[in-house]
């Protein structure tokens, strides 16, 4: 009988991500924010009850860091609230459920990578939801695998290395933050990483995923340029410049470093992550394959 999987927040990179490498195995039921809202408990309790799915992948949040500032009501609700919702509705439904989290818990004021049981203190607003939400989760049930991530990126929807592609085409100089460290995911090798959790009903607990390695926004610009130039999606010349946080200040405040430890992930889910600047050619000439879509 196949495990039936219900991904939440479809419409998104990694949920898209999701759906496009789901095993053969496994019967996807995927909705995006538009056909559920995990804020809603009815409707998540009449979806899991219709569904009744073995496993939830909740990739549902509301990722817009600046403006979760602003719009802390609906950040909260998708960010803090939803996921407790989601919980209680899988225990209802005796459905075990991923849930996935960002390098935002945390503060940035560390010198060395953050362990999955490092203390947190998120300073924004989506930081702090997704901490909450991180909490009311393992609150309904502890068993629940939660997986940190960080600077995530894909061919879908907006992102940073989209955003970095567009101007890249327009300007012939582009000023990018160089003081703030952490590290890139392509959301296909975390996608990839979570369905090989899904086959494992052991894993429980925080555990950190991203790629290999480790750099700051003016490094990955860097590497956007030369690789996106390399394989032809870039042809004209530019100049990065390397600029501290405090000449773009942005309304959410950024941890200045928020590289993961990863070393409990890769040994538990027996996957090591790949290297972040040959995961980011592998996604840029995946955005060239679909450049007609």
């Amino acid at each position: 009988m196949k495990q039936k999987v219900l991904v939440t927040g479809a419409g998104g990179q990694l949920g898209r991500e999701l759906v496009l490498t789901k095993p053969a195995e496994v019967e996807c039921v995927a909705v995006s924010r538009k056909e559920l809202d995990i804020g809603d408990s009815a409707a998540v309790s009449q979806l899991l009850a219709e569904v009744r799915p073995d496993l939830v992948l909740n990739a549902a949040a509301y990722t817009a860091v600046d403006k979760a500032e602003s719009n802390a009501e609906i950040a909260w609700r998708a960010n803090a609230e939803g996921p407790g919702i989601l919980a209680t509705a899988c225990r209802a439904q005796g459905a075990r459920m991923i849930h996935l989290s960002t390098d935002f818990v945390f503060d940035g004021e560390a010198s060395e990578p953050y362990k999955p049981d490092s203390p947190t203190s998120p300073v924004s607003e989506y930081g702090r939801g997704k901490l909450v939400g991180e909490q009311a989760v393992l609150e309904v049930e502890p068993e629940t695998l939660i997986v940190r991530t960080s600077w995530v990126y894909s061919r879908f929807a907006a992102n940073f290395v989209k955003t970095m592609l567009r101007l890249m085409s327009e300007r012939d100089e582009l000023g990018v933050v160089c003081d703030q460290r952490g590290t890139p995911t392509w959301a296909r090798g975390l996608a990839q990483a979570l369905w090989i959790a899904a086959t494992r009903p052991d894993l429980a607990g925080t555990y950190n995923w991203s790629d290999a390695g480790e750099c700051t926004w003016y490094d990955f610009a860097v590497a956007i340029y030369e690789e996106g130039r390399d394989i032809g999606l870039l042809d004209r010349e530019l100049t990065i410049k390397p600029i501290p946080a405090s000449s773009y200040p942005t309304p959410a405040h950024r941890p200045s470093y928020s590289v993961l430890d990863r070393t409990s992930t890769w040994k538990d889910f027996e996957i090591v992550g790949q290297p972040w600047r040959e995961q980011l050619r592998s996604m840029l000439l995946d955005m060239k394959d679909h450049s007609d879509e």
